[in-house]
């Protein structure tokens, strides 16, 4: 029998953090110059992710979605990436990175089994890029997109986060790269999680932005349908380009979200905004049974009641969401422990 949460919402999709090393410094997730990160130690093997995953997998999980950090830091991952291709359960397994080693990974990643790849990706220009990334890498992103294609990963995505006066002006350029190498661009509202230190409210550039921006390039814009728990609502334009917008702070989808989020070093978090975690790595290490962990994720999720985004929109004098004091004594509170 499928468990649902308190709002009825079931569990299909696991975001699954393999690190919380990250090498770019994006201005939305990691824009201090320093980090606490987790110890190595406590960091889960390939085996217990994968006895982890089973779990979730009995619980309803059918997408998983390998994250960080940057998941290609991580060292050996096609050989994870094949464990987890290998269980007929999983109908979805991608992995979204920020590209820069995606070049020399994308083979490896085909050939264990990987299904599809997601490419952060926020401006075609190089000097911007290495403005708003703190690296010089736009190059070496490119040359991963060609190689993912390259490889025969077909069902390419584009993420790219929008900021009022960063890459606003960009909409149609990043739409026209997708179309150029095949790939689905999908638009992200800036959000205010954790991380983004530096979040104001007059730096959103919501979704009704870039539909009046993109109309006013392109002209009328039709939505297409989508499934109900997809986080991307879809759109296309009038020569038939589809793209996305994930619209996280204005019109948050909280309401159908059916994904939890297990970080690098075993912590469940029910909401990207969650303040708290359930730790499974410390009972899996102590030799909790299979019985018992799930048991433990069935009553978690059945009182789940997050929608944290929804939360936050309802806030006024809305600012930063974790002080930057707080999250220096709490690593598992950044964005890029818990897989954005």
């Amino acid at each position: 029998m499928t468990t649902l949460d308190t709002l009825g919402r079931p569990l299909r999709s696991l975001r699954l953090s393999v690190t919380d090393r990250c090498n770019l410094r994006c201005h939305y997730c990691m824009p201090e110059d320093e980090y606490v990160w987790l110890p190595r130690e406590d960091v889960l093997s390939f085996e217990e992710t994968v006895q982890l995953t089973e779990l979730f997998g009995q619980m309803g999980v059918d997408r998983v979605r390998l994250t960080g950090g940057e998941p290609l830091l991580r060292r050996d991952l096609p050989s994870l990436v094949a464990q987890l291709a290998a269980k007929p359960w999983i109908v979805d397994l991608a992995l979204t990175t920020n590209g820069v080693l995606l070049a020399d990974a994308a083979a490896d990643l085909k050939a264990a089994g990987l299904h599809r790849v997601t490419v952060s990706l926020d401006t075609m220009r190089p000097e911007r890029f290495t403005a708003l990334t703190r690296r010089d890498a736009l190059p070496q992103v490119l040359a991963g997109i060609d190689a993912a294609r390259r490889v025969g990963f077909t069902d390419l995505k584009i993420d790219s986060v929008i900021t009022k006066g960063d890459n606003d002006d960009e909409v149609g350029d990043l739409l026209e790269y997708g179309r150029s190498v095949g790939a689905e661009v999908r638009f992200i509202e800036y959000m205010d999680v954790g991380g983004a230190t530096h979040w104001r409210p007059d730096a959103v550039f919501s979704r009704a932005q870039m539909l009046e921006r993109l109309a006013s390039i392109y002209g009328p814009i039709e939505p297409l349908p989508s499934p109900t728990s997809a986080p991307a609502d879809r759109f296309q334009l009038p020569d038939g380009l589809a793209f996305g917008i994930i619209a996280s702070t204005t019109q948050p989808f909280c309401r159908t979200c059916d994904r939890a989020r297990l970080t690098a070093d075993g912590v469940l978090l029910l909401c990207l905004y969650a303040q708290h975690g359930t730790d499974l790595r410390r009972p899996l290490r102590a030799g909790a049974s299979p019985e018992t962990l799930l048991n433990m994720l069935k009553a978690v999720w059945r009182g789940r009641a997050d929608r944290g985004a929804e939360e936050r929109r309802s806030v006024r004098g809305r600012g930063t969401y974790i002080p930057l004091s707080v999250l220096k004594k709490d690593a598992h509170l950044e964005m890029h422990t818990r897989g954005g």
